[in-house]
C-alpha cells in the first residue's frame, strides 16, 4: 500500500540529535575523549576571557569545530559554517541543539583567533597524549623523529628582493613577476605575504616552496604523536627541533630514537648520547663516513628501529591527505604551530578511538 505524504510537518521534534546519530559511530568515542580533555582546560579557557561583557562563542564549541575540518577536510570555515546547519551530525558533535543558530564564519574566525593567542593546542595535544598513556597505548622505551614540509600560505611572486627592488609588470593584485634567471636567496628575498616563510626544498629533486617545517616525535608501539613543533624552514631544523621535542617527551631512563639519514650527524647523535638516547639513525656513507658505528648497528633493536621509524611517515600523511594540511591557510609562524599541533592532536584521537578498546 502507497504511503501518503504528510501535508504539514509537526510543529515540535522531541528526538535530541543524540538520538540520531549510531552508537557504533567513530566520533561517539572521539567526543568522550575530547570532552575529556576540554574539561581539563577549562582554568585555561577562563584566562582567555574576560569577565564582563557579552557571552562569546565557547571555546569548547570552537575547538570542536575545528577537529571536524581535520576530521571530513572541510577546506574553509564558511563551509563548516555551511554544514553545521543541516548536519545533524556536526551539530551533535559540536555541542549544538537543533534550535541553536550557526555562527556567521566571519563571527567564528574571530573569537578563534582568541585562541590562536595561546597555548590551548600544545596543551590539548598533551592532554589527548595523557590519555592514551593512562590507557596502555605509549611506548616510553623507543621514538622515531622526522620532519616535514608545509607549504605556506604565500606564492612565489610574493617572494621579492627586501631592498625594494625588481618591479613587476602590470597592476593589482595578480602583477606579473618575471623572476626567471635571477637568484633568489632567504638572505637577500622574503616574502611580502608571509614574511616568516622560507624558500626551501626537501630534496635535490623537488622544486623549492615557500614552506615551514613540521616536526613530531612519535613512540613506536603504535604511532602515537608525543610532541610536535613547527619551525622556520631550514638545514638545521630537522636535528634542532629533534633534540627539543624529545626533551619534552616523558620517556625511561634508556631510550631508543630512530630517524632517517638527514640525522646521520656527529652533533646530532651525540646530542643524543648526552642525554642517554640510543641514536638508532639510518647510516649516511654517501661520500662521507656514518656517525653511528657498530657499537649501535650490532644490536638487533637497530633493525627493529629502522623498520618501526618508517611509520612516522603516517601523521604527515594523514594530515595532508585527509585533513587538508598540505598547505596551511594562516600566516606567521605562531599560527602555524597552533594549527599543526591541533591536527596532530585529531590523528591521535582517530587512532585512540580503536586502540583504547582493545587496551581496556
Amino acid at each position: 500500500m502507497r504511503g501518503d505524504e504528510p501535508s504539514d510537518q509537526p510543529l515540535f521534534s522531541y528526538v535530541s540529535p543524540a538520538q540520531r546519530i549510531p552508537q557504533n559511530h567513530p566520533l561517539r568515542a572521539i567526543r568522550g575523549m575530547t570532552d575529556a580533555a576540554l574539561r581539563a582546560l577549562s582554568g585555561e579557557f577562563d584566562k582567555l576571557y574576560s569577565n564582563v561583557g557579552r557571552p562569546s562563542i565557547p571555546p569548547e564549541h570552537l575547538l570542536r569545530a575545528l577537529l571536524l575540518q581535520y576530521f571530513y577536510g572541510i577546506r574553509s570555515e564558511r563551509l563548516l559554517m555551511e554544514q553545521l546547519e543541516y548536519n545533524l551530525l556536526f551539530r551533535w558533535f559540536v555541542g549544538l541543539s537543533m534550535d541553536d543558530e550557526v555562527w556567521n564564519a566571519t563571527v567564528f574566525s574571530k573569537n578563534r583567533e582568541r585562541l590562536l593567542g595561546g597555548e590551548i593546542a600544545q596543551r590539548f595535544l598533551e592532554l589527548v597524549v595523557s590519555q592514551a598513556q593512562q590507557g596502555g597505548l605509549t611506548s616510553d622505551e623507543h621514538f622515531s623523529v622526522d620532519g616535514t614540509l608545509i607549504e605556506a600560505w604565500a606564492s612565489q611572486k610574493s617572494f621579492r628582493p627586501k631592498d625594494g627592488s625588481g618591479g613587476s609588470s602590470g597592476s593589482g593584485r595578480n602583477a606579473d613577476v618575471d623572476f626567471r634567471g635571477q637568484p633568489r636567496r632567504n638572505d637577500t628575498h622574503a616574502s611580502t605575504t608571509d614574511p616568516e616563510a622560507k624558500l626551501y626544498r626537501k630534496g635535490h629533486s623537488h622544486e623549492a616552496k615557500l614552506a615551514y617545517l613540521g616536526h613530531v616525535v612519535i613512540e613506536n608501539r603504535n604511532a602515537l604523536v608525543m610532541a610536535c613543533e613547527v619551525s622556520e624552514a631550514n638545514g638545521y631544523a630537522e636535528r634542532l627541533s629533534a633534540a627539543r621535542l624529545l626533551d619534552r617527551t616523558p620517556r625511561h631512563a634508556r631510550t631508543t630514537v630512530g630517524a632517517d639519514k638527514g640525522y646521520d650527524t656527529a652533533d646530532f647523535v651525540a646530542a643524543m648520547r648526552d642525554r642517554h638516547i640510543t641514536p638508532h639513525v639510518a647510516q649516511n656513507r654517501s661520500r662521507r663516513r656514518s656517525a653511528i658505528d657498530a657499537r649501535t648497528t650490532r644490536h638487533p633493536g637497530y633493525a627493529v628501529s629502522q623498520v618501526l621509524r618508517k611509520v612516522v611517515e603516517h601523521p604527515f600523511g594523514w594530515i595532508k591527505a585527509a585533513a587538508g594540511l598540505w598547505q596551511v591557510k594562516h600566516r606567521g609562524r605562531a599560527k602555524v604551530d597552533w594549527n599543526f599541533a591541533l591536527a596532530m592532536a585529531a590523528y591521535n584521537l582517530t587512532k585512540m578511538r580503536k586502540l583504547l578498546p582493545a587496551a581496556a
